[in-house]
């Protein structure tokens, strides 16, 4: 039998979420599985990080920051002939904007941690482009590869039918999503038919709670662990995050039929190109409008052809990953 290559990916945080989602399609596709052993190990954050072994090629999902460089540098030091690979989950230029006091500085630490590996990898084309202009990394060692999962499930919903009744929201509830501005902006709108749905949990949600002010349109649902039930009853997705790497909630509501209206900053601006709306959801006033606009549209099942595209994300996910492993 032939032997595989075997592939390490690395993650410090394996709360429930996208980033989670990805690895477990990644190590478990039966297509990619074909051509390498993806062996997912879960390390503490900031640690360092001892042999691997006879690891073929070595991927971090770790988090980058001053305080995890000594085990970047480990790790480089304990496998110096074993290709590595560091896929960057999080940071972008919207990151930069609302969370970096010392802009220098931060590039600093990313062209400096991202030197000790072969080849960087992007979520998505905005996130790429920020890489390129700010020269964070050599373009020959960049490689652009948009998150993705098996969206079969999201396929196989039933699309929404008539007017737009509920708008959601899904992801964690803190500063990053923008539910503050778009709660902010729900309750600027005066149609009673309509309900947002906000499908999350985080350490906002009290605060997020006391912005609803008892308005019984805002329905908070709490953390779903299967995203399929979290879309089913939603007619329109909203996405008004202030940064997002990628954002693979804007596809799963692709694949499910869902119209998709989502802020056109970072990998956000990427689903532009598969069927999602972008907008400005910076301004409460242009979010509220948007949203009282969409009440009143037919909502009827998106083209099908806008499903069908997902299909091919998964397949570029799949042959995005089997072209690095070869090329590195």
């Amino acid at each position: 039998m032939k032997r595989l290559p075997k592939v390490i990916h690395l993650i410090d945080d394996t709360t429930a979420g996208g980033v989670m989602r990805v690895l477990d399609f990644l190590c478990n596709d039966s297509v990619l599985a074909q051509e390498a052993d993806h062996v997912l190990q879960s390390v503490k954050r900031g640690a360092i990080i001892g042999n691997l072994g006879s690891a073929d090629v070595i991927v971090s999902h770790l988090a980058v920051s001053w305080r995890s460089l000594p085990s970047v540098v480990a790790l480089r030091a304990l496998h110096p002939r074993t290709p590595l690979v560091h896929v960057e989950h999080s940071y972008t230029e919207g990151f930069v904007t609302h969370n970096v006091p010392s802009d220098r500085r931060f590039k600093t630490l990313l062209k400096l941690a991202y030197s000790f590996f072969d080849r960087i990898v992007c979520v998505s084309n905005g996130q790429a482009n920020w890489m390129a202009s700010n020269r964070l990394v050599h373009t020959d060692k960049l490689s652009t590869i948009q998150s993705c999962v098996n969206l079969t499930a999201f396929r196989a919903l039933p699309a929404p039918t008539g007017p737009a009744r509920v708008f959601g929201a899904i992801g964690r509830l803190d500063d990053q999503k923008g539910f503050d501005t778009l709660i902010k902006a729900f309750r600027q709108c005066t149609d009673p038919d309509i309900q947002l749905h906000i499908i999350g949990e985080g350490a906002q949600q009290s605060a997020l709670q006391t912005l609803a002010k008892g308005d019984t349109r805002i329905v908070f649902r709490g953390f779903h662990s299967d995203p399929v039930t979290a879309l089913a009853d939603v007619d329109v997705v909203l996405m008004p995050s202030r940064w997002e790497a990628y954002g693979l909630v804007a596809v799963e509501a692709l694949a499910a039929g869902r119209k998709l209206l989502c802020n056109g900053i970072d990998g956000l601006s990427d689903h532009a190109r598969h069927g999602g709306v972008l907008m400005n959801a910076a301004s409460i006033e242009e979010l509220s409008d948007v949203i009282a606009r969409e009440a009143h549209k037919d909502n009827r099942a998106q083209n099908r052809s806008i499903v069908r595209t997902t299909e091919a994300l998964e397949n570029r996910f799949r042959e995005g990953w089997q072209f690095l492993l070869h090329d590195i």
